[in-house]
């Protein structure tokens, strides 16, 4: 029997079971119908934080970013190319800590960019600052097996 893998829906937080051949074969959410990966990385909010870590057993990379910060907004575009390069073995995704201020502060977000890697609902790695594309593939690729 195949091994599956659990893929939250990024529309719908259905929690689609995924067989682990078929994940890099652009799957489509079962309830929706949408597709669970578009090379760019997801919006979280309060209400889909938790069910997205929860319901993913790929490693979830959360960029926790504000709107005015600069080196946040310089470091965007790296990690939208990071997103292409690493879906759809991992998830990448944004948190807003200005609109998610209790998020962030569950997770003792100090300063911003903060990038923390999530397995399982609970956090295996955290940095700090914006990183060069080449570093944050490094920094994700330990987690990805």
């Amino acid at each position: 029997m195949a091994e599956n893998i659990h893929i939250a829906c990024p529309a719908c937080l259905a929690k689609n079971r995924v067989p682990a051949e078929r994940v890099a074969a652009n799957p489509v959410c079962g309830r929706c119908k949408r597709a669970l990966f578009d090379a760019h990385p997801l919006a979280l909010t309060s209400t889909s934080f938790d069910a997205m870590l929860q319901r993913t057993d790929l490693p979830v990379v959360v960029d926790f970013w504000a709107p005015w910060c600069a080196p946040c907004r310089a470091f965007a575009p790296t990690y939208e190319q990071a997103c292409a390069r690493l879906e759809p073995r991992a998830r990448l995704a944004k948190l807003d800590t200005q609109a998610e201020p209790a998020i962030a502060q569950r997770y003792a977000i100090r300063s911003i960019p903060t990038l923390a890697i999530f397995r399982g609902g609970h956090e295996v790695a955290r940095t700090s600052g914006a990183l060069p594309l080449a570093e944050l593939l490094r920094l994700v690729e330990p987690h990805l097996h």
